[in-house]
């Protein structure tokens, strides 16, 4: 799931490790607690990959930045700052903090994790491919929506289920609580897959007038 939010960040634009942990901690939220200790690693793990590289190269001790060449990102705003990221290297003469962007492979890598079929009602991972929704094409956005909603669906009944005058009255409260805020979040996947099915037959529609 870290690597799936670290690609999801490079992909828009090289960044350092520092940003990346600041990025991510907005993105997961506090609780997920992501730490240096768990990001570099991860950075690694995905440079040895060949789903990352390095933008900008360390300086020397007495000299400047030693240069390295920088293959294209393919995004404009990408190159932009990566552009950015070797003058303040450059003008500063000191080590440069290093910061990275997506490769081809990680480009495909995301790709591969933001469509993944997963198992199981992750709270956490939906709402971290939603965030990345926009870079999937409209039938895979869809059908995100649709296993999200059979999940939804099922968490459901589950709960509809455990209700029962054995329930102390603390537990039942919890219950009942669990119920409606899983009825919203279903109601408000519903209204995400209607814009969707919307946004698929608007071309349709709009061909058969013509």
């Amino acid at each position: 799931m870290l690597e799936l939010a670290v690609l999801g960040l490079l992909k828009e634009q090289p960044l350092h490790g520092y940003e990346l942990k600041k990025r991510l901690g907005e993105m997961l939220g506090a609780f997920w607690g992501v730490s240096f200790g768990s990001l570099y690693p991860a950075l690694r793990r995905l440079e040895r990959a060949g789903a990352i590289a390095v933008v900008t190269g360390d300086a020397t001790a007495m000299g400047g930045p030693t240069s390295r060449a920088v293959p294209a990102t393919g995004s404009v705003d990408g190159e932009a700052a990566a552009a950015r990221l070797r003058l303040v290297a450059g003008a500063t003469g000191r080590r440069a903090r290093k910061a990275y962007r997506i490769t081809p492979a990680g480009e495909r890598h995301f790709a591969e994790l933001l469509a993944a079929d997963d198992d199981g009602d992750d709270e956490r991972l939906f709402s971290l491919k939603l965030a990345f929704c926009r870079h999937l094409d409209p039938a895979a956005r869809l059908a995100l929506l649709e296993r999200r909603r059979a999940e939804l669906t099922d968490r459901l009944a589950r709960a509809r289920r455990s209700r029962g005058p054995a329930l102390d009255r603390y537990t039942r409260s919890l219950v009942e609580h669990r119920t409606s805020s899983t009825e919203l979040d279903l109601a408000w996947v519903d209204d995400l897959i209607r814009a969707e099915r919307d946004a698929l037959d608007t071309p349709t529609r709009k061909g058969a007038s013509a």
